[in-house]
């Protein structure tokens, strides 16, 4: 419980996610208004991230209220992995790599179901760390508390030896609101020497009071 440990999340962190406009581009193909893909599929979006549908229901509400055919389906939800998969944060992959056996290590992220298969067959994240909480499996997202203390629990590890790395501010205060030291990601360098200041500190060790 004493081990030093850094949780780092995914999306914007150890993948670049930038927007791609594909789902504007759908509406322009499908003569819709900007805007209306995400005000018919606002709850099924939500719903993916918590786990609470399945990836055969999302194809089948996405077909329902978009009027795409199975063609259309499979290409927009193609469209939609390609953007939240990004591509791989090369140098802060490799950093971490070379963490691997000096502290614990840990992902945390907001998700979507089916993200775990689609990460794990592109990245190998699941080598990289020891233990990854995603939100489609646990039913709650980054900044409920539940979030940070599931990633603790899984590592065990306290949350006051934890550096968590996110890109999202609110979820950075998040973390540190539920004990943990947090750091906002903007880029590699920054993060990179943020990592190495936690580690060279080392755990923290809590002394009991004596009354």
């Amino acid at each position: 419980m004493t081990a030093t440990c850094v949780i780092l999340d995914i999306g914007g962190v150890l993948e670049i996610t930038p927007e791609t406009g594909c789902v504007q581009r759908w509406e322009e193909r499908l003569g819709l208004p900007l805007g209306t893909v995400d005000e018919r599929l606002r709850d099924v979006w939500q719903a993916g991230s918590v786990g609470s549908i399945s990836e055969r229901e999302v194809h089948e509400q996405v077909v329902a209220r978009l009027g795409l055919d199975a063609p259309q389906v499979e290409g927009f939800m193609a469209d939609l992995w390609a953007e939240y998969l990004g591509t791989p944060n090369e140098e802060l992959i490799a950093y971490v790599q070379g963490l691997r056996g000096t502290c614990r290590l840990g992902v945390l992220s907001n998700s979507f179901v089916g993200a775990r298969e689609r990460e794990t067959a592109l990245y190998r994240f699941d080598e990289l760390v020891e233990q990854i909480v995603y939100s489609h499996e646990i039913g709650v997202e980054k900044p409920d508390p539940r979030a940070f203390e599931a990633a603790c629990a899984s590592l065990e590890v306290r949350p006051e030896n934890c550096l968590f790395v996110d890109d999202l501010a609110v979820n950075v205060e998040a973390a540190q609101a539920a004990g943990m030291q947090a750091h906002l990601f903007e880029d590699n360098a920054r993060t990179i020497t943020r990592i190495a200041a936690h580690l060279s500190a080392g755990p923290r060790i809590a002394v009991p009071i004596m009354l």
